[in-house]
């Protein structure tokens, strides 16, 4: 059984690599989880996503959800959830219930950050650039199956998240924000590497690649540290949860806004998937929408009250998701800390939410992710990100330090950020042959596209194709 205490590891990456302590000011009387999360807060990649799509890629109504707008969300919901479900943990202290507050807190902040440009649609756009890529291409990494070329046919916004958090935020050092082992460990919310077989048995965590090749010692010093071995951090389920409640209940309510859909339509929906449920699960929906129209006090018509019941029942279904997620994180903590669970909270059968999320969800999938204006737009940053690859790849060959700006090799190496060049050029300076050269020039082109908002990425490529 993992051991609290371990998993509450509050050593920084820079202290446990024996480069020294972490510097503090003499008043902070904060926790170093705490710390954490001021950190993450402050950083470029946290601003970027103020301009990175949660659902509506440029979409110019600000009170549609943004990345940004998102992450604070889920932040918010991981750190009562946590709050909550910790009270169940065998010998918890307060102080440890308040750290467990502040890592899920932190990581529900942190778990989108790796996405690039058009969220989704942009991590897919990548992994078919390469896909589209002959033999050839694969050779100097080891052939198309070695994790090495693995890392970018499935290349996954989750593990650039981890990459984000320990390399590419340079500050005084390469340690990037040197966060806590604690902290790092609950981040990782995929456990396997890109090249683990992914079949319909495969346990939840290991269903998407959870950290790259250049990572690996990373991860295993970080598992050392918090004693998870290859198993997920208990608080990663609750970040997990945390985000499921989110996404599934206010990307409706986001989708009831732009016209994508209809009250009428979500609460139909709603009562049609309780029906063939169980007593308990039927009245959870019920309870959802039933306090929905209960919450409306004025007399209000057409869109307005349209959006005034979104938003009440994405109020109703938090408050109905997050006990229900509590109460499956208390029924199988000693699964989930012998590291034998494997499943999703929401989705566990023992749920009592789970007719409400499917519900949300397959609403979702039936109608907004599949409406015209996203998937036209969804596929305009395909043919951006594809473009953009193409022009880095081209000068690829000729990145290194100290570029001649008269050849083509050179501008195109001095348009991506001095930071990620950074990074690159020490990675040449500890050349050991592993990983390739060919890999680090490749992760320098996926760190510059996904570090672009959706705005840059478009004026960029507009920019370079005249168009």
């Amino acid at each position: 059984m993992m051991d609290l205490k371990k998993l509450l590891n509050d050593r920084r990456v820079r202290e446990i690599m024996n480069s020294g302590p972490s510097t503090r000011g003499a008043r902070d009387s904060r926790t170093e989880f705490q710390r954490d999360y001021g950190r993450i807060l402050y950083s470029t990649p946290v601003r970027r996503l103020s301009d990175k799509a949660q659902v509506f890629p440029l979409e110019p109504n600000d009170s549609v959800r943004t990345r940004l707008t998102h992450s604070l969300e889920v932040s918010s919901v991981a750190r009562d959830l946590a709050a909550q479900a910790a009270r169940w943990l065998p010998g918890v202290r307060d102080h440890e219930m308040s750290d467990i507050a502040s890592i899920a807190s932190t990581c529900g902040l942190v778990h989108d950050l790796g996405n690039p440009p058009f969220g989704h649609a942009g991590e897919l756009a990548i992994q078919t650039w390469f896909q589209q890529q002959p033999e050839s291409f694969f050779a100097p990494l080891g052939g198309r199956e070695s994790q090495f070329a693995q890392d970018f046919l499935r290349f996954e916004g989750n593990a650039q998240t981890l990459r984000l958090l320990t390399k590419l935020q340079v500050l005084a050092d390469d340690l990037s924000l040197n966060l806590t082992a604690g902290t790092l460990s609950a981040a990782l919310k995929y456990t396997a590497p890109s090249t683990f077989p992914h079949t319909a048995e495969s346990p939840h965590e290991c269903s998407k690649p959870g950290y790259f090749a250049s990572e690996a010692e990373i991860v295993e010093m970080i598992r050392r540290e918090t004693g998870t071995g290859e198993a997920r951090n208990p608080i990663a389920f609750l970040v997990e949860a945390a985000d499921d409640i989110v996404y599934s209940t206010v990307d409706l309510e986001d989708s009831v806004k732009k016209g994508v859909l209809t009250w009428d339509q979500i609460h139909e929906h709603v009562r049609a998937a309780a029906i063939g449920a169980s007593k308990e699960q039927r009245a959870i929906c019920d309870n959802a929408l039933e306090r929905a129209a209960r919450e409306i006090h004025r007399e209000l018509r057409g869109k307005a009250k349209e959006q005034a019941l979104a938003q009440a029942f994405r109020t109703a279904a938090i408050g109905e998701m997050v006990p229900s997620a509590v109460e499956t994180f208390d029924a199988q903590h000693k699964l989930i800390l012998n590291g034998d669970y494997h499943k999703e909270l929401l989705e566990d059968e023992a749920c009592s939410a789970q007719t409400l999320v499917k519900a949300c969800k397959s609403l979702l999938r039936g109608f907004t992710y599949c409406d015209e204006g996203i998937l036209r737009l969804e596929i305009m940053g395909r043919t951006v990100i594809h473009d953009l690859m193409d022009l880095l790849w081209q000068a690829a060959p000729g990145f290194r330090p100290d570029p001649d700006p008269q050849t083509y090799e050179g501008k195109t190496y001095l348009l991506i950020s001095e930071n990620y060049r950074r990074v690159f050029e020490e990675s040449l300076q500890q050349d050991s042959g592993r990983p390739p050269e060919v890999y680090r020039k490749l992760q320098l082109i996926t760190d510059h596209v996904c570090g672009m908002t959706d705005t840059y990425a478009c004026s960029l490529h507009r920019r370079l194709m005249n168009a």
